[in-house]
């Protein structure tokens, strides 16, 4: 039988095993989407490596990466030597993955191969979502969604590359609403039966308090979230969560325009030790640094004064080099601070 949900106690040995989670949400600036960073065609290897390397120049020891069920479903075991591929390369520059599984956001009916090249002046055009709406709302498709699970996690449930799943990223997003609750729920039931050493989560996104995001934190050994607030309410939504007595990892933050930045948000984490993956990492075909305002009906054709997301120009430059000396110092200060909460 399956075991269930980690105890409290469980998730915070875990937690002070891991020491710091310092990370980002990470996407080759040559990938338009998650599929175009997985099939075969375009995975691509060698700016995977220069980037990584960058990211740890920076002291990020974690990157959040998104998988596809597509990108399996045409090529299981090729897939999964790509991702092994990945892990390896992240493990040589100190860095391990949280892996999602599923995604509710953006264009609903993704189809393998060749991808569509970005519509300018758009964030985050072509992003797939996992598996997409159909294949989410027909039953029918979900014995293959339990085999995806099942594969990946089992064939990844006992490698210290993983630091954590996360099963579903934003369920409900793109109009799904609740109806994506039941194969957040089967996700959770298929990853524990291959009985992962690593923990399993969802991430509140929107309302924490609504009956959907409840359930998200009760199914989850530990509790993640995204907030691209102000900070005044960065931390009024830390405090709230601090209710699950669970560690906590924020697993998306920066948005500039609102005055969420690294200098604003990065002490509150501290404060309540909340593990953390900013978006993203450098900017290329998913043109996250536009703002969301920026979409096909009103597209931004001028390249935005400030970026709402990510770190890095394409040549490894940081668009603020202010950023990149915080994140560094930033990293022997969280060090220093749970180096003394052990003591």
């Amino acid at each position: 039988m399956a075991r269930g949900r980690w105890s409290e106690e469980e998730a915070w040995e875990w937690y002070e095993r891991v020491g710091p989670v310092r990370g980002c949400n990470y996407v080759p600036r040559t990938a338009v989407n998650q599929l175009e960073m997985w099939q075969a065609e375009t995975f691509d290897e060698r700016t995977i490596r220069e980037e990584l390397g960058w990211a740890s120049a920076l002291r990020l020891n974690s990157v959040r990466v998104f998988l596809h069920y597509l990108a399996w479903e045409v090529d299981p075991e090729g897939f999964k030597r790509r991702l092994d591929r990945f892990l390896e390369i992240a493990r040589e520059h100190g860095i391990r993955a949280m892996l999602v599984l599923f995604d509710d956001c953006w264009n609903q009916e993704p189809r393998p191969g060749p991808q569509e090249p970005p519509i300018p002046g758009v964030h985050n055009s072509r992003w797939a979502a996992s598996p997409g709406r159909s294949r989410v709302l027909d039953r029918s498709c979900w014995g293959k969604l339990e085999e995806y699970v099942k594969d990946v996690v089992g064939s990844f449930a006992r490698d210290p590359r993983v630091l954590a799943w996360d099963l579903y990223n934003e369920p409900g997003n793109t109009g799904m609403g609740e109806r994506s609750l039941p194969l957040v729920e089967a996700a959770f039931e298929w990853a524990r039966e291959v009985e992962p050493s690593q923990p399993l989560t969802v991430g509140l996104w929107a309302d924490y308090g609504d009956r959907m995001h409840r359930r998200f934190a009760e199914l989850s050994d530990v509790v993640s979230f995204h907030t691209y607030d102000p900070p005044h309410v960065v931390e009024a939504k830390v405090r709230s969560l601090l209710a699950y007595n669970r560690p906590l990892l924020c697993t998306e933050f920066l948005r500039r325009q609102v005055g969420n930045t690294f200098a604003a948000v990065l002490p509150i984490f501290a404060r309540y030790r909340v593990g953390w993956y900013f978006w993203g990492l450098v900017a290329g075909k998913t043109q996250t640094y536009y703002d969301w305002s920026c979409t096909p009906e009103s597209p931004c054709y001028a390249p935005p004064r400030i970026w709402q997301h990510d770190l890095l120009y394409p040549d490894g430059a940081p668009y603020d080099p202010s950023e990149a000396l915080l994140l560094i110092y930033w990293a022997e200060v969280e060090g220093r601070l749970f180096r003394a909460r052990r003591a």
